[in-house]
């Protein structure tokens, strides 16, 4: 089993960050585009750990073979949209299942 991990939006909020944010040298280093494919779990070395925290426990049970994450909320029930937890510029993943190679 596998499960590819796909960076697919970045949200800003300058406001915010003007607000309240300390000055940062580099916020994120994930880039929208960017994918990971994992066979097991373990963090790849270039994602940010705090994403990778809000990761875990849907390729956890991707990887397990389940799905079917808060109820039908997905078309693929073994995916998930997901949003890593910076409330300044919040990255959006998709978390999926690939097919059995042949």
């Amino acid at each position: 089993m596998q499960v590819k991990i796909t960076a697919l939006r970045q949200t800003t909020y300058p406001e915010l960050i003007s607000r309240y944010e300390l000055p940062q040298q580099t916020p994120c280093t994930v880039v929208v585009g960017q994918s990971w494919t994992l066979s097991e779990c373990v963090c790849p070395a270039d994602m940010c750990s705090a994403a990778w925290q809000t990761l875990l426990p849907f390729v956890q049970q991707l990887l397990d073979g389940g799905g079917h994450f808060y109820g039908d909320w997905m078309r693929d029930p073994h995916s998930a949209m997901v949003s890593c937890n910076d409330g300044f510029r919040p990255m959006t993943f998709l978390v999926e299942t690939l097919p059995p190679s042949k």
